[in-house]
């Protein structure tokens, strides 16, 4: 018997059908990740559920849960109560019990810190203990008190004092303190660490629990997810497996779909010109040709067609200095404590750096100290020369909700310049998919998503030479996050990027920054999955004295792969010639990808012989997995020839 079930749904905001007769059926033991551009109408469809049987939030249909199982539920934005402790904010959701199990807990601490008289609170103390045992409580309250010691979380803090990162925790935990059957979750990963969503991920597959939740996340995806649901022009379409498994189907359904509307499309012009034929139509023309065409209009007028693309350009202006900051042995500490100690680095332009550390390491510190706009204690810090820096702020600070759209891209004007070209204002926005119609509304009226994509557009509209991306993976859609990680492999400036996005960092960082505790940081070659392995190297070298001691002396762990650009690093003989012929096989692998991609673009092929369309489409495939590793290979060549890798 499913857990949840949803009938024929329908959910509008506007004139926009977010649902249109939507069905989905949620069984127990899945763990299903609903996926979809932003604004489709996924937390809407969360929230929906969260609220339980019936219509509900639903314009239309029904929503059915299994009685007597338990739904937990944790929105993108949680509230809470600033000045909540944490242990009131957890026990919040267990219903009339969460006030009495919220003064217990008061009343427990007063008396331990003699604050009050303590015979009345004796008194009460006791009048709670049997109150909570005539409901039988206990079990909550130990529930609640160890799911705050899982999540770090201290139980007597106030809301109000917590950081982004910690009210997440805070969230998941009241969820979890409810042992809930099923679990609802709206964008888990966003404001917490790496280490955090890993440890997340491991609690959830191993808690046995039903999941149904919302990311953007792939490799959270791909760990957690059992099936994958996407919420697509008001219609869910299930996907059972992995995300990559999902990515696969759906370019062959997309292609499908756009042969079919192009043969619909094709026929209705065809019709349409039949019948403005005039007095010979008029003679010839049978009745079910007629009805045929208004069935052709009335579904070409039905048709929903795919949200567009971002159009995504980013201008690195003038070159900067070859040399962007210089670091030696530069310390910083705050009120005693050290955020950064005795780091020392070099870095050039064009180095694409990804920095990693648990929340509040001092990332945005060590950003400041590297650009400049912070002075170490100690140590010296040399700048580069003709740096033109551009900065994304997670916390969009730069965004005033009472400007327009249009203020915020080109303030006083109705033109931006990218790349040398001048474009309206208008324009541009259409191009990271807002409506001309909201160019002067005001910010406040976006949701989060599109609060990124409009920091993205005002970052963009200016040339920078250093581009500094503080989180800006959270609340993108997936589409939108590969646009933007093309764009950043094509950037010819120097970057900096703090993302807890694992798979965002493997496809554009080429070198890391993490932190290693107590203010030390070092660096390593390559992005998140480099730097696991090499810690996971570590651990185990560290954790096995049988293989060290059969070697003698214990030897420290290996050093990071340096990413030093010390010249005299010769390929040898046959890796010379291999350099040499690169240039030539891509070339070559290139030409066979176009002659494929024409031959796909042709309709007819699937129709004369879909095998070899089939077969042409596996191996356009396989030349994509070819051509990164030769390019890959080829960088790694020459930054080895040229001693700048």
């Amino acid at each position: 018997m499913p857990y949840l079930k949803l009938s024929a749904a329908c959910l509008a905001y506007g004139h926009v059908p977010l649902l249109d007769h939507a069905d989905f059926q949620l069984d127990p033991g899945e763990r299903v990740a609903l996926i979809g551009r932003n604004g489709t109408g996924k937390s809407s469809l969360l929230a929906a559920l969260a609220a339980g049987n019936g219509k509900g939030r639903l314009d239309d249909g029904e929503i059915w849960v299994q009685p007597g199982i338990r739904v937990g539920y944790v929105p993108q934005e949680p509230p809470f109560e600033p000045a909540m402790s944490v242990f009131q904010a957890v026990v919040s959701g267990m219903g009339e019990t969460s006030a009495l199990l919220a003064e217990y807990h008061d009343v427990s601490h007063r008396m331990a810190e003699g604050d009050g008289n303590h015979d009345t609170l004796l008194v009460r103390l006791d009048t709670l203990q049997h109150e909570l045992e005539a409901r039988g409580a206990w079990a909550y309250e130990a529930q609640a008190e160890k799911v705050i010691a899982r999540f770090g979380l201290d139980p007597d803090a106030v809301v109000g004092s917590l950081s982004g990162g910690q009210k997440k925790r805070l969230a998941l935990a009241q969820a979890l303190a409810q042992a809930p059957e099923v679990l609802l979750l709206d964008e888990p990963t966003n404001h917490l660490d790496i280490a955090a969503i890993e440890w997340l991920e491991t609690l959830l597959i191993e808690s046995g629990m039903t999941l149904f939740f919302v990311t953007h996340d792939r490799s959270f995806l791909d760990r957690v997810g059992t099936r994958i649901v996407e919420l697509d022009r008001g219609k869910l379409a299930s996907f059972p497996g992995s995300f990559r498994q999902y990515q696969m189907r759906k370019e062959a359904l997309l292609h499908e779909e756009a042969l079919a509307n192009a043969r619909a499309d094709k026929l209705l012009k065809e019709e349409e010109i039949w019948i403005r034929k005039g007095v010979e139509a008029r003679r010839t023309r049978a009745v079910f040709r007629v009805q045929r065409l208004d069935k052709l209009r009335a579904e070409r007028q039905a048709r929903r067609e795919r949200m567009g693309k971002v159009q995504l350009q980013l201008d690195a202006g003038d070159k900067s200095g070859k040399l962007v900051a210089e670091l030696d042995h530069v310390s910083k500490s705050f009120g005693g404590k050290p955020v950064v100690a005795e780091f020392s680095a070099r870095i050039q332009r064009g180095d694409k750096i990804g920095l990693i550390g648990p929340n509040g390491a001092g990332k945005t510190t060590l950003l400041r100290l590297i650009l400049g706009e912070l002075a170490p204690d100690t140590g010296t810090v040399r700048q580069g020369t003709k740096m033109e820096s551009a900065y994304f702020d997670q916390f969009r600070a730069q965004l005033n909700p009472d400007s327009t759209l249009a203020d915020v891209i080109s303030p006083g004007s109705d033109w931006v310049e990218i790349g040398g070209a001048r474009k309206h204002v208008i324009g541009y926005l259409e191009d990271f998919l807002f409506a001309p119609e909201r160019a002067r509304s005001p910010v406040s009226s976006l949701s989060g998503g599109e609060r990124n994509r409009l920091l993205l557009a005002r970052l963009f509209a200016r040339p920078a030479n250093v581009l500094v991306l503080d989180e800006p993976t959270n609340d993108l859609d997936i589409e939108t996050l590969e646009l933007l990680e093309e764009l950043l492999q094509n950037y010819e400036g120097t970057l900096f990027l703090v993302s807890h996005d694992r798979t965002f960092l493997d496809n554009v960082v080429t070198q890391t920054i993490a932190a290693e505790g107590d203010g030390r940081w070092r660096e390593y070659a390559g992005g998140y999955s480099d730097w696991a392995g090499y810690q996971a190297g570590r651990r185990e070298a560290a954790g096995d004295p049988v293989r060290n001691a059969t070697k003698g002396e214990a030897k420290p762990a290996a050093k990071p792969v340096a990413v030093a650009r010390v010249k005299g690093d010769k390929l040898s003989w046959k890796e010379q010639r291999e350099l040499e012929a690169l240039p030539e096989c891509i070339a070559a692998l290139e030409t066979e990808q176009g002659e494929l991609t024409a031959l796909l673009e042709d309709p007819t092929i699937y129709q004369r012989d879909a095998k070899a369309a089939q077969q042409a489409a596996e191996r356009l495939a396989a030349i994509d997995d070819e051509l990164l590793a030769l390019l890959e290979r080829w960088e790694a060549l020459e930054a080895r020839a040229t001693g700048s890798g």
